[in-house]
């Protein structure tokens, strides 16, 4: 890798104009999208959209022992949920389809036909233990252990042998005898020495095609100009280059090789690549925990991108306008749960109360707290207390906790434990008693007449510290020690609800 000038939008589209951009996402459907997946599929997103492009979404489905049609779906749906649209493939239809790999066996097959017609590519018919053993040998010897080119050049004699022992080939591809350089859109420019480039498998000896195999015909054919991946693919790249090459020779595809950009990896506790089995790695945790699909692509923009030295939150659109592949960081970046998690609470506090009591009703019915179709007068509750929790939540899953007890009834209405362990103890009867009878005498059911009738007979009148004046009132008209705003909360919850739910913590106490 060599240090090279900042590249120009003209060297980023490679002399195509802007909305001829192509580039896809291809994920693989076994039910599971991580945020490493997303973050490819975003920076895709957001590049087709910057240059107004297009997005493909192609599905690699040729495992049929890990996706399922119930899988697929998921991962439509997760995509849709996080408005990552995409303008072909499933659902959206498109010229180059079709676009699930499965449905594309014959087309496959036919390449490689022409491949070995052409003499790009050649049946092997090593056996794993005879490659096994010259690779040790060329270990031993000091040499490059890659694949030897044994079967290169094999004439009828050796074929018709081979054939007649039962042996079963693999298709490689013929690679070049020459170094492989290209422009990393992210890294600048990198070259790969032939000698570390041995001939691949295309296609297994069972007449499997292979992922270095599919992905460059599906590129060539769906006419893809930017292919924006992990850096994982990387050593993968100079042989696909090659293989773009020989396309490009047997008239597959428009003969252009696409400008490749090589995304940082996503690293997790202990300075190690997430893996989709940690904590926080699965796209379904944030749908569950009640992310902001805003808030989750916002954070996971961050990742190896910024759209300004002194900001973090920024809407989709921003992030569309702004976003510029060339400062894409090519170093590895860490995934830190308590940013993201700020992020979305930043977001959350953007949203309209209208908007963001329609976003947390699916929690609480799921809670039981509403009915999946509240009425219009629970609706209008939950809006109004909007703004007194929108600076306390993190995430769509507190609401429950949070905003339950305004939508139970009294009769329901019970009082967690713990904190009636450890806030309705000593002075509590006596602040309970004396809140009754100064809401008693409260006129307008309003916030502030509310607060100035507790002052004057909690801190004045009993001389307590806000702390043990408000506490035992606050838990005994929400059940907790953690609720929106004391004063607000009682307006909210309303004049009668309140001094039932008063006296029957009142009542509970045990007796002097």
């Amino acid at each position: 890798m060599t240090e090279r000038p900042a590249p120009t939008d003209e060297d980023v589209l490679g002399g195509l104009e802007p909305n001829q951009v192509r580039v896809r996402f291809p994920p693989s459907p076994t039910g599971l999208l991580t945020v490493g997946n997303i973050r490819s599929a975003l920076f895709n997103w957001a590049f087709a959209h910057h240059y107004g492009g297009k997005l493909v979404l192609r599905i690699e489905d040729t495992d049929k022992s890990r996706n399922t049609p119930e899988a697929l779906q998921y991962t439509l749906d997760s995509l849709t949920w996080l408005g990552l649209n995409w303008d072909e493939g499933p659902e959206a239809g498109g010229d180059f389809g079709p676009y699930l790999q499965s449905e594309r066996m014959d087309t496959y097959a036919d390449v490689v036909a022409k491949l070995l017609a052409a003499g790009r590519a050649y049946h092997c018919y090593c056996s794993q233990e005879e490659l096994d053993q010259r690779r040790e040998a060329a270990r031993t010897a000091g040499q490059h252990s890659g694949y030897d080119g044994h079967c290169r050049a094999l004439t009828p004699e050796q074929v018709q042998a081979y054939i007649e022992e039962g042996r079963r080939p693999v298709v490689r591809l013929r690679m070049p005898d020459r170094p492989i350089t290209f422009d990393d859109l992210v890294r600048g420019e990198i070259t790969f020495l032939p000698e570390n480039l041995g001939d691949y498998v295309l296609v297994r000896a069972n007449g499997y095609p292979l992922y270095p195999l599919v992905n460059p015909v599906d590129d060539a054919l769906m006419e893809i100009t930017h292919v924006l991946r992990g850096e994982d693919l990387l050593p993968s790249t100079p042989r696909q280059i090659a293989l773009y090459e020989a396309l490009a020779e047997i008239g597959i595809g428009s003969g252009r090789t696409p400008r490749f950009g090589h995304l940082p990896f996503v690293m997790g506790e202990g300075n190690k690549k997430l893996s989709k089995r940690d904590p926080g790695a699965g796209l379904g945790e944030y749908m569950e925990r009640g992310f902001l699909p805003e808030g989750l692509l916002n954070y996971l923009a961050l990742l190896g991108w910024s759209i300004a030295d002194d900001r973090d939150v920024f809407t989709m659109d921003e992030m569309i306008k702004a976003f510029d592949i060339r400062k894409v960081n090519a170093n590895a970046a860490r995934f830190d749960p308590k940013k993201c998690e700020a992020i979305n609470a930043s977001h959350m506090r953007l949203l309209e109360p209208a908007d963001w009591a329609g976003r947390a009703v699916p929690f609480l019915a799921k809670a039981g707290v509403l009915p999946a179709e509240p009425s219009d007068a629970q609706l209008a509750l939950l809006t109004a207390a909007v703004p007194h929790v929108q600076e306390r939540m993190n995430t769509f899953s507190e609401a429950p906790e949070m905003l339950g007890f305004l939508f139970v009834s009294d009769q329901d209405f019970s009082i967690d434990p713990d904190s009636a362990a450890k806030v309705l103890t000593g002075d509590a009867g006596a602040v309970l008693e004396a809140t009754g009878k100064a809401l008693a005498g409260v006129g307008e059911w309003k916030t502030e007449p509310i607060e100035a009738a507790l002052r004057a007979s909690l801190i004045e009148g009993l001389g307590l510290k806000p702390k043990n004046a408000f506490g035992p009132v606050r838990v005994a008209i929400s059940g907790r020690r953690i609720s929106p705003p004391l004063f607000e909360s009682l307006e909210l919850l309303g004049r009668e609800s309140s001094l039932r739910r008063i006296e029957q913590a009142r009542a509970s106490l045990p007796a002097d």
